[in-house]
């Protein structure tokens, strides 16, 4: 079967928003303080209980090191690791990983992230940015992406309301 044009139009949309995420990035900064981690970590947690959703959240520093992670109760501990792995790809890449999964999804060029070492092409992971600089990012996981990603905007959010500049 042949793609028809409107197939084509949205794999061309697809790759277009893709690139225009990857060129669309923010330089690192200082890293996340301890006390910014635990800030994003409670409203994180408090979004997925609202929802009753058990999920591990992982926050990491700008360099990709774990900074905060816990497993809500009875998480499957599968997720720990995707969980960890999504917050050092959103830092290490520095952009959401849905960039990835959206690139994956779109099939022919958008496979090639499946090469790239360490990066996981599942939404759920972002960079945490404060004055336009990445200080770390949260990676969730437990139940649907979209779910997970959710939970960690709630983190993400919550440092960037008044007050929360380093």
């Amino acid at each position: 079967m042949k793609p028809t044009l409107i197939q084509g139009l949205v794999m061309a949309a697809l790759l277009l928003q893709t690139l225009q995420a990857f060129s669309q990035v923010a330089p690192y900064g200082p890293s996340i303080k301890l006390d910014q981690a635990r800030k994003a970590m409670a409203a994180a947690e408090a979004e997925a209980r609202k929802n009753n959703w058990n999920v591990v959240i992982a926050i990491v520093d700008a360099g990709g090191h774990l900074v905060l992670l816990q497993r809500l109760d009875d998480t499957q501990f599968g997720s720990v690791e995707v969980a960890r792995q999504k917050a050092w790809t959103a830092a290490a890449f520095r952009r959401p990983t849905k960039v990835f999964q959206d690139a994956v999804a779109a099939g022919g060029e958008g496979l090639r992230m499946l090469k790239l070492e360490g990066a996981t092409p599942l939404e759920g992971g972002l960079p945490i940015v404060l004055e336009g600089k990445i200080i770390g990012a949260i990676g969730v996981s437990g139940v649907t992406s979209q779910q997970d990603a959710q939970i960690a905007k709630a983190g993400v959010d919550a440092l960037q309301s008044p007050g929360t500049r380093p």
